[in-house]
């Protein structure tokens, strides 16, 4: 029996998409002045900047996306899925505090931090062990191993943007791969919930 709804396919396609496309065409209607690898998304999203409220309606679906995503993976374990959420309250919030077009932000780095936490360890909190002597086996990216691994490449990403954002080399390169990755990995999930098929585990000899 499929676990996850269809729906759940159309919100969580549509975080990378949203995000991505959001921040090509607001970074080219910053225009040449705006550097990609040396910017971050912030500025894009920043008050005054030329793509403000495009990049304030990417958050919003962005925000929105997570939180249908997560009521939609039913397989996944519910701290999890209440991560996730957060993740997507937390970009919702980020358009209550937005960076300023130069230098730094409390506010919003704080919300922006707890969005990139609750982003990368959601997928560990949501696995589910495999059951043992003809117990149920698990959609393949709830498998603990594969959404620890997960969850440990995502901490290692946000590690390196803080990095960047310290030395200044290429925080807006860091941020995106961070960003991307963590729009992308509820899509596998629920793909993997949609094709996985409720069967025993067969027992060990």
């Amino acid at each position: 029996m499929r676990r996850a709804p269809w729906w759940v396919l159309l919100s969580s396609a549509g975080a990378p998409v949203f995000l991505v496309g959001g921040w090509t065409i607001a970074q080219r209607l910053q225009g040449p002045a705006y550097d990609p690898a040396g910017d971050t998304l912030s500025v894009l999203a920043s008050y005054g900047a030329r793509g403000y409220w495009l990049m304030t309606g990417v958050l919003i679906v962005l925000g929105a996306s997570y939180l249908a995503t997560a009521h939609g993976l039913r397989e996944a374990a519910f701290l999890g899925r209440l991560a996730l959420a957060g993740g997507g309250l937390s970009a919702m919030a980020l358009t209550l505090v937005p960076a300023p077009i130069s230098g730094g932000a409390l506010k919003h780095g704080l919300v922006a931090g707890t969005g990139f936490v609750l982003l990368a360890v959601w997928p560990a909190l949501a696995a589910k062990r495999s059951g043992k002597g003809g117990g149920r086996n698990v959609p393949w990216a709830l498998n603990f191993k594969v959404s620890v691994a997960a969850s440990v490449l995502m901490c290692a990403g946000a590690a390196w943007f803080a990095v960047e954002l310290q030395n200044g080399h290429a925080p807006g390169v860091a941020e995106r791969v961070v960003t991307f990755v963590q729009a992308v990995w509820p899509l596998v999930v629920a793909v993997s919930c949609r094709v996985w098929r409720d069967s025993p585990v067969t027992a060990g000899p």
